[in-house]
């Protein structure tokens, strides 16, 4: 079974990637989101972290804030979901193949300050893909060298039309898996990278 959009299946169409040049505003989106979220779930928040493009100062990114929320059953939507309808989200990708990812979205055009893609994962089924989107993460915030090729790459890709987001998203793959090589030797070395 693929990913299950609650809101419906996305349309077709050309999709213009328009990546923004680094705004540390985005740092503090992400910790006013998070408290936010934090004060909603309380201790049902395992975690709370800044991911994706937003969170490494000096990348250029699309102007979303991504957050990666740790629970205890992603698929027990009751214990988190609500609370956080209540904060403007609403879930809009459902995957219980693939542990059990959970997506909800803030936008915009619903009146929200900035868009937000909240990311909810268990830490022991999704342990592995936790530790690839921090180690990510925590390797280009301190390696500039993979934080520009990565960039390089990021505005070639924009360049062109997508028929969804996703697809751009999927023809980075090949730079980003290998930096998470690079993420890997080194981890196995010295220990993950330090945030």
């Amino acid at each position: 079974m693929a990913a299950e959009h609650v809101g419906g299946r996305p349309v077709p169409w050309s999709v213009p990637v328009v990546l923004h040049e680094p705004d540390p505003a985005w740092a503090r989106h992400f910790e006013a989101d998070a408290t936010l979220i934090r004060g909603a779930l309380g201790e049902r928040a395992l975690s709370v972290d800044h991911v994706g493009s937003t969170s490494v100062p000096g990348l250029p990114a699309k102007p979303v804030i991504d957050v990666l929320l740790q629970v205890v059953d992603p698929a027990d939507e009751d214990a988190y979901v609500p609370a956080l309808v209540e904060l403007g989200y609403w879930l809009q990708i459902r995957e219980p193949e693939w542990l059990e990812h959970r997506v909800l979205y803030q936008r915009t055009e619903r009146g929200c300050p900035h868009d937000i893609n909240v990311h909810v994962l268990a830490p022991d089924t999704g342990r592995e893909e936790v530790e690839r989107l921090l180690g990510f993460r925590d390797w280009l915030r301190t390696h500039p060298e993979d934080r520009d090729a990565y960039a390089a790459e990021k505005r070639r890709l924009a360049a062109r039309s997508w028929r969804y987001v996703q697809d751009y998203a999927d023809a980075k793959s090949t730079v980003v898996e290998e930096i998470l090589a690079r993420v890997d030797a080194a981890r196995s070395v010295d220990g993950p990278p330090a945030p």
